[in-house]
């Protein structure tokens, strides 16, 4: 309960007149520099609410003495960002692939933007690097479903693979299991032909059986001997490079099933000096032609 203010013998210090259980509150004032911090503080907030905006109201808000918006300077900082950029953008979009290919300021400039333009758009299927995942090829090897070489790869960026576009690339792979074209022990056996390209059969009987089965049915694809074709799309059957997996059971669901991924057209998407940059890009990972 309260008491009378004293005089603490201890410290010298004035008590609050406040006591609990024979303690009593010392009135210890503020340091002073502690207070002159206060101080500062509260005077420049209100400085900042008077310069900046600060007061909402109901259709528009108080924009401050200043005037500041820290969205338009965000659109000044992305404006002067483009102006600097412009004239390689322009360069790029004036000079062919292979002038870029040439010209090492072109270059760098052209594999940094398709760097972060692969990043950005790329990435979340063909994987960082273009390292590649199940479903979706590697773009750092040297197998090429329809070509590595400059203008196949910007080709096959700009219209895409099964896409909407009209120009996209396209190649069906039969399901010859759901529609009925073979039975369930003749796709057994060509998958064991298959595996026999690369020297991985368990069945040579199968494999010898599902010889007859590949040839009516594959080879005018893929090729007698399942190098595959590139104006075609038909993947080579020989390597141990595939897209949704190499062993028996991935083969069969494939025969039975098919495969038919897509990839979207990226021409009505992208500016194309950013196309020509992901080409120059992707070229460069490792694998380009």
């Amino acid at each position: 309960m309260p008491t009378k203010i004293e005089k603490d013998s201890v410290t010298g210090q004035n008590t609050t007149g406040h006591e609990w259980d024979g303690i009593k509150e010392l009135n210890t004032p503020l340091p002073t520099w502690w207070l002159y911090v206060l101080y500062a503080t509260v005077l420049w907030s209100i400085g900042q609410f008077v310069l900046y905006p600060s007061i909402p109201g109901v259709r528009t808000y108080f924009s401050g003495v200043l005037g500041y918006s820290a969205r338009e300077e965000l659109v000044q900082k992305m404006q002067a960002a483009a102006d600097q950029k412009a004239p390689f953008l322009d360069r790029i979009r004036q000079a062919s692939l292979a002038d870029i290919r040439k010209t090492p300021e072109l270059l760098g400039y052209a594999v940094a933007g398709g760097r972060v333009a692969f990043a950005e758009n790329c990435a979340g299927c063909h994987q960082s690097g273009g390292a590649g995942a199940k479903g979706y090829p590697s773009l750092a090897d040297d197998e090429w479903l329809w070509g590595g070489n400059l203008a196949e790869i910007e080709r096959t960026i700009r219209y895409g693979i099964r896409s909407a576009h009209p120009d996209s690339r396209t190649s069906l792979m039969p399901r010859f299991g759901l529609d009925g074209v073979l039975e369930r022990d003749k796709i057994d056996d060509a998958a064991e032909f298959v595996l026999s390209l690369s020297n991985r059969a368990t069945n040579a009987d199968a494999a010898k059986r599902g010889a007859t089965v590949y040839a009516e049915n594959c080879a005018a694809c893929h090729g007698n001997a399942g190098a595959g074709q590139r104006e075609l799309g038909a993947p080579n059957l020989a390597d141990g490079i595939w897209i949704y997996g190499g062993d028996k059971a991935s083969i069969v669901k494939v025969i039975a099933e098919s495969r038919n991924g897509v990839m979207p057209a990226w021409t009505d998407r992208l500016d194309p000096a950013v196309i020509k940059m992901l080409t120059v890009y992707v070229h460069a990972l490792g694998g380009g032609e």
